[in-house]
């Protein structure tokens, strides 16, 4: 009988557990598998946007570096993961 009752002592914690993971880490597991998915998809001409939030066209990949065009004349060097998302305000 004893055994059952640190059983039941432990049940609010597991549960409190299978909360947190279903609340916190599965969503945010989800949203890293998107951003990997949409950085691999990346192709010149995309309009992104990176987390400093310069906007740019890409004009080139390589490994794990992209070229943004961000005016005329400037183009940058950022690094893949530096892309948050694709800019859909662009005009194409």
């Amino acid at each position: 009988m004893e055994g059952l009752g640190s059983l039941g002592q432990l049940a609010p914690l597991v549960i409190m557990l299978g909360i947190f993971y279903f609340l916190l880490i599965a969503p945010m597991r989800k949203r890293q598998k998107q951003q990997e998915q949409m950085i691999a998809a990346l192709k010149p001409g995309d309009h992104v946007i990176t987390a400093g939030g310069i906007c740019g066209t890409i004009v080139g990949i390589k490994d794990d570096r992209i070229t943004l065009r961000i005016a005329d004349q400037v183009k940058i060097e950022i690094t893949k993961s530096s892309v948050s998302g694709l800019d859909s305000s662009a005009s194409s």
